[in-house]
């Protein structure tokens, strides 16, 4: 079985990755979104590598919870992008000040 380190030093790697995409990803909506996934994701990891090593299944329950949180998420967020692209023409992060009509 690996290190518990080197399975941590997962979590860390997809939570700066994260960070970064939200950071650089100053034009598109969709990619905040992709980076937000991926830090909820960096945290279910972690929760499943803590869970394997205390030998508990409460850790692998809490991420089962969080992605079907990260589904719904995503599927209410990708909704609101194509509405909004639908009315303004465009989802350019920039813009998105004006979304109150």
């Amino acid at each position: 079985m690996p290190d518990f380190y080197h399975l941590s030093s997962i979590s860390l790697y997809l939570i700066i990755i994260s960070l970064w995409g939200i950071i650089q990803s100053s034009l598109s909506l969709i990619s905040v979104l992709i980076a937000i996934e991926l830090a909820l994701l960096a945290c279910s990891w972690n929760f499943i590598v803590f869970s394997l090593y205390v030998d508990d299944v409460s850790g692998q329950l809490f991420a089962l919870i969080i992605l079907s949180v990260a589904g719904g998420e995503s599927a209410l967020g990708l909704a609101g992008v194509v509405s909004y692209a639908r009315i303004k023409g465009n989802i350019i992060l920039r813009y998105l000040t004006t979304l109150k009509q």
